[in-house]
């Protein structure tokens, strides 16, 4: 008999939550993406229901939208992740700590240094989400008048990505000898120097910190595109993935996963995670109206504006109570393009409504009673459509409170998530074997 499949949870925390309504909830913390007080607490509780990670996102602009809808988004002020989740790391013990880090505007030695002191400060615990950054306002911070073109983004992400695990392979697991007597403090004969000169990147290396404590920080990705897909499948150990329905989580489970036989990887070494916004109520109705409460507290402006930055394209001259238009490709993130256009044909959404529903959360929603969620997700894990889920919380603290304190003692009751954890690290958690050492094997 097959041994019991068991959910992974991940939380998506941005750093709090993704609704543009959630701040305005009653008894929402409405500054929680700039008070440490509020996100330990929310860490802690997150550890307390024993999920995989707590994952930060990351945007790197703040006038990517008109005024009228910028003024009302609860994230234009936000820690750095690479300050937050050390400070983190100092008040949990088991949680695993995922930050955003773009590979469009950020040097591999800088990374790889980051994430590998993230490791040791957490004592293993760290992930490294790897973005190629589709804002094209992000070009404008760092020299660019015009924004990296898509394929480039990810010709140049792979690029990154074999350098910054390249220099977490730079010394050998015992080069450190520490021998007081000797004097000597490492073996030179295991110290690896990188010198990569490639397309993109010329990095002498080797790294200034020891190899990590996970070998490499856990890989994510959250790509969807075609070339995102491939990036994922040759990299990365975790996808958050964007899946509406479960027939499109499925075929979505069964291309990546049917790509990683060519690469020569195995299939449990990569965790697909569609992202879930979640709304628990005592009853049906109760949750039904939570939902709607949170998406009544959406301006148009801000809807409106979401809608703009998935089509990459000035939306705010469509007419609001007319379908959809064609839309025209550009250099934006096209899985979000496509998630949207695709989102408005097979509803039949109005401009208004789609904008109304981007602005709130138009992906995955869970939205019912501890037993329906839970049941929804088991469908889901049994179905081949994922390996557990990136949770999104209607508003914070109650909606994380009423995950932890509801569903996931349902869950647990199901047999489908752990009562504890069973290692300390996020690749134990995870189920995720330590990668070799390209340099020093065995």
């Amino acid at each position: 008999m097959a041994a019991q499949r068991h959910l992974h949870l991940g939380a998506f925390m941005r750093p709090t939550t993704i609704h543009t309504g959630a701040w305005r909830y009653p008894g929402a913390f409405p500054d929680a993406n700039f008070n440490f007080a509020h996100l330990k607490r929310l860490a802690q509780t997150l550890e307390h229901g024993r999920f995989d990670a707590f994952f930060m996102a990351d945007h790197l602009a703040l006038l990517n939208m008109p005024m009228e809808a910028l003024k009302r988004s609860h994230t234009v002020t936000s820690f750095d992740p690479l300050t937050l989740l050390p400070a983190l790391a100092a008040v949990t013990e088991r949680i695993g700590l995922i930050a955003t880090a773009s590979t469009t505007f950020n040097e591999p030695y800088h990374i790889a240094r980051k994430f590998a002191s993230l490791d040791y400060l957490s004592g293993g615990r760290a992930g490294w989400n790897i973005v190629t950054t589709s804002n094209p306002d992000a070009a404008l911070n760092f020299g660019l008048e015009e924004h990296v073109e898509h394929g480039e983004r990810y010709r140049r992400g792979r690029e990154f990505f074999d350098v910054v695990t390249g220099l977490w392979d730079s010394w050998a697991d015992d080069a450190f000898l520490r021998d007081q007597e000797q004097g000597l403090f490492f073996d030179p004969a295991r110290l690896h120097v990188l010198d990569h000169r490639g397309e993109h990147f010329k990095v002498r290396g080797p790294l200034n910190v020891a190899r990590p404590v996970q070998g490499w920080p856990v890989i994510v990705q959250a790509g969807a595109s075609e070339a995102g897909r491939q990036l994922a499948a040759e990299t990365a150990e975790v996808i958050f993935a964007a899946t509406p329905t479960l027939a499109d989580g499925q075929r979505f489970y069964r291309d990546v996963k049917g790509r990683l036989a060519a690469l020569g990887r195995a299939p449990e070494h990569l965790k697909i995670l569609p992202g879930a916004f979640v709304v628990v109520g005592e009853t049906p109705e109760e949750a039904r109206a939570k939902r709607a409460k949170l998406d009544s507290l959406v301006y148009y402006e801000s809807g409106i504006a979401a809608l703009s930055i998935a089509l990459g394209l000035d939306a705010s001259g469509f007419d609001p109570d007319g379908p959809l238009p064609e839309i025209p490709p550009s250099n934006a993130s096209q899985s979000g393009r496509e998630r949207a256009i695709a989102l408005a044909r097979r509803e039949g959404l109005t401009v208004r409504q789609l904008a109304q529903r981007l602005g709130g959360y138009a992906g995955l929603a869970m939205v019912g009673t501890p037993a329906m969620i839970a049941g929804q997700m088991e469908e889901w894990l049994h179905g081949e459509a994922c390996d557990g889920f990136n949770v999104m919380f209607s508003h914070l603290p109650g909606g994380l409170e009423d995950f932890v304190g509801q569903v996931v003692p349902e869950l647990q009751r199901r047999g489908l998530f752990r009562r504890d954890y069973e290692g300390l690290t996020l690749r134990e958690h995870l189920g995720l074997p330590r990668p070799a050492n390209r340099f020093f094997p065995g």
